[in-house]
């Protein structure tokens, strides 16, 4: 059943089976936008509980948008991977209210690995942060036939 799925509808379920068990993403109000092959879109609001004392979102919360985001695009072709590197820079704040998006694209995949950028940018489409993720590919599936049922009985 697995190998008669497009592409598309595969790379969805894979975010949705990804999403499924990520807490910190869902504590964080992180949602999933879109989720293709080799790219992903996802976002958060900016609440109160994100900004330091000047309403500024703290960097390692815009870092974890970005990194969700990576990681829905590095698996979303049904296999496993994992970050090998990853580092951001930050090109304006993120304020009190502000809605972000994070939107991954794949640069380079190999057997083993690959390359994302993401850029995260907010309701004004003014870019707050760039970025960049290399992934390693762990050689397993991240679902399988047996996940599928699950999977796809909620998109019905």
């Amino acid at each position: 059943m697995l190998e008669a799925l497009d592409k598309s509808t595969l790379a969805k379920l894979c975010g949705k089976a990804l999403f499924s068990h990520d807490s910190a993403s869902a504590a964080l109000g992180i949602e999933i936008v879109e989720v293709t092959p080799g790219h992903a879109t996802a976002a958060m609001e900016i609440r109160a509980d994100m900004v330091n004392g000047f309403d500024i979102c703290h960097g390692g919360l815009i870092f974890t948008l970005a990194d969700s985001a990576f990681a829905l695009a590095c698996n979303s072709h049904n296999m496993v991977a994992y970050a090998m590197g990853c580092h951001i820079e930050y090109l304006r704040p993120a304020l009190k209210g502000d809605h972000l998006t994070a939107r991954a694209t794949e640069m380079d995949r190999t057997r083993n690995t690959g390359s994302y950028v993401v850029s995260v940018v907010n309701q004004d489409d003014k870019t707050i942060a760039v970025f960049h993720g290399r992934s390693s590919n762990r050689g397993q599936p991240l679902i399988t036939h047996a996940d599928l049922e699950g999977l796809t009985k909620d998109n019905e």
